[in-house]
């Protein structure tokens, strides 16, 4: 059998909205989750007076984390349907879902933004959806949920509906090409099946949205680049670097260059699950093996492209950046660790240049002397050792990055320019 299409899927959305419950919710009626499970679950949300939380609980089996019902980690499960393989990557509603969505694998290919109907959308609905438009996020879905606890009625449903297209306008998004689905995570009305409740809904159920996806483009047509994860030395066959390839293809007899370490070799083999390839095309992950490199000759951070198309290094670059979550304020001369594709630099803040409004990205502020949790800003970007990068635009795998401090995911961004560092 085939291997069904993979997409990365994110659900996003305000603290209390509901997002643990759907995804639970998802898991269990697609089979994907034992249902002794979820029995079992059931009764320790009831001996504790949490009847609603069953769904939820799936997904945070860390006992601190039903203690206190809230969710913090980041749960990677796989789940899915007759047509496609999800990575669910269930993220927390508070701020550090987003280093989860921009590094590594978890590149989201669509979002599911979750607004509860009572509710509507809140400052954090608003603030999500800017940053999935900013991290490139094509694909959205938006689950009304809680229907069940406004009676199923189609006014209050129009009405969540209006106030949220109204935001997804304000950052470019076309509310007319985005689906809807009024539903309930608790009650599964609409979840995996049409709801009874809602006779006058006609749309499709939230895992008919989640079948409606269309599979991410495989960047075949750009040129290579190959983020290194690792290097081995393997006797009696010598230097083998591992990663995943993010565009273009790797095959055996290229001339590649990683960069920064800035040095060439020959690709003489690609391995994957311990099988030769004949080439590897994006969503690989793969160890191949380089003649003429040495293991100390390249590192994890590097990326190889080919030799006529090398990865960019840069001196300097400008980036569009929102501030998810900063104990005080951001200037000129911060330096935090930007985690960027497989490599983690130190990088300097070296211009503040425009402040944006997150709900217009209209320029609110020429040069403003700081910047604060909330804001999104274009800046320009000092790294402290050689580092690649691209723009987001030509290779969006390798333009977006988030900024940590503190252990924490204190911005995210992307690469809007390069000043490429000249050797």
């Amino acid at each position: 059998m085939a291997e069904k299409p993979h997409l990365n899927l994110v659900f996003i959305g305000h603290v209390d909205h509901g997002k643990s419950t759907s995804v639970g919710r998802m898991l269990a009626d697609t089979g994907n989750v034992e249902q002794y499970l979820i029995d079992k679950y059931k009764k320790m949300a009831e001996e504790k007076g949490k009847g609603t939380f069953e769904f939820a609980w799936v997904m945070d089996s860390l006992k601190e984390e039903r203690e206190r019902g809230v969710t913090i980690d980041v749960a990677h499960k796989r789940f899915d349907t007759d047509k496609y393989y999800f990575t669910i990557i269930d993220a927390p509603g508070h701020r550090d879902f987003v280093k989860n969505m921009i590094t590594g694998t978890s590149q989201a290919d669509a979002a599911v933004l979750v607004v509860s109907a009572v509710e509507g959308p809140q400052a954090q609905t608003k603030e999500h959806i800017f940053l999935a438009r900013t991290l490139g996020v094509k694909q959205l879905i938006i689950g009304i949920n809680k229907m069940d606890a406004v009676k199923y009625e189609e006014a209050q449903y129009n009405k969540v509906k209006e106030e949220v297209s109204k935001v997804l306008k304000t950052v470019g998004y076309k509310p007319d090409q985005i689906p809807f689905i009024p539903y309930s995570a608790f009650k599964g009305d609409n979840a995996t099946k049409p709801s009874p409740n809602m006779p006058w809904y006609k749309g499709p159920t939230l895992l008919d949205a989640l079948n409606n996806l269309t599979e991410p483009q495989k960047l075949t047509n750009l040129p290579l680049r190959l983020p290194v994860q690792d290097v081995y030395t393997i006797t009696g066959i010598g230097t083998v670097p591992v990663g995943r390839v993010e565009t273009g293809i790797l095959k055996p007899d290229m001339k590649v260059m990683f960069e920064p370490s800035h040095v060439v070799g020959e690709v003489k083999s690609i391995e994957m699950h311990h099988e030769q390839l004949p080439q590897a095309v994006p969503g690989d992950n793969v160890g191949f093996n380089v003649r003429g490199i040495a293991k100390n000759d390249v590192k994890r951070g590097d990326v190889a492209g080919p030799v006529d198309n090398p990865p960019s290094v840069a001196k300097t670059f400008t980036a569009q950046i929102m501030v998810l979550n900063h104990p005080s304020v951001i200037t000129v001369g911060y330096t935090p660790v930007f985690h960027i594709h497989t490599a983690q630099v130190a990088c300097t803040f070296i211009e503040l240049q425009k402040k944006m409004d997150p709900a217009t990205g209209a320029v609110k502020e020429e040069n403003p002397q700081f910047l604060k949790t909330g804001d999104a800003a274009i800046v320009k970007i000092q790294p402290s050792r050689p580092m690649v990068i691209e723009k987001a635009k030509e290779f969006p795998q390798l333009g977006r990055f988030a900024i940590r401090d503190m252990g924490q995911t204190v911005a995210a961004g992307v690469c809007l320019d390069i000043e490429k560092r000249v050797m």
